[in-house]
């Protein structure tokens, strides 16, 4: 599977183990930046993932930084992005057959690198359900960001 995987500093040294651990399960990885440990802001990274989901050069993403959170609400900021920070092997397959998750996002100064292999191999491994529940659930979703997106775009041009 074709993947993309961005980070901000304090992300990028578990970045590079992850990229190394795709590599050798035969992904292909698109890496966004950083490229290495001087300070740089998150959102930026965030940004880069959320458009390479939305332009269709990849299905899934990996966006690592130092506690996952900010990552994570940035990214969600993109309408088509469904980031999870996930620090548990249960959630980072279950964000994928439920609710359809296309970002795992990780928490490099909260996980270990055996553990976010785990994540990620959990993560590639897992497909959506389409089960009515999830389907209707993600529709569900969908409509919200769409409601809102709508809404704010109004706002912003007055």
């Amino acid at each position: 599977m074709k993947i993309s995987i961005g980070s901000d500093h304090a992300g990028f040294p578990l970045k590079q183990e992850v990229i190394a651990h795709l590599r050798g399960e035969g992904h292909e990885v698109v890496d966004l930046g950083t490229n290495n440990t001087d300070p740089v802001d998150y959102p930026d990274y965030a940004e880069a993932v959320g458009k390479s989901i939305l332009d269709g050069t990849v299905k899934r993403a990996i966006l690592i930084c130092g506690s996952g959170v900010g990552a994570s609400v940035a990214a969600n900021k993109i309408p088509g992005v469904r980031a999870g920070l996930c620090h548990d092997g249960y959630s980072a397959h279950q964000g994928v057959e439920h609710d359809d998750m296309n970002v795992l996002v990780l928490g490099a100064r909260v996980i270990g690198v055996a553990l976010a292999k785990e994540l990620v191999a959990n993560y590639m491994h897992a497909s959506f359900t389409n089960e009515e529940r999830h389907v209707r659930r993600l529709k569900k979703v969908i409509a919200i960001e769409e409601r809102y997106a709508k809404k704010f775009s109004v706002v912003s041009k007055q």
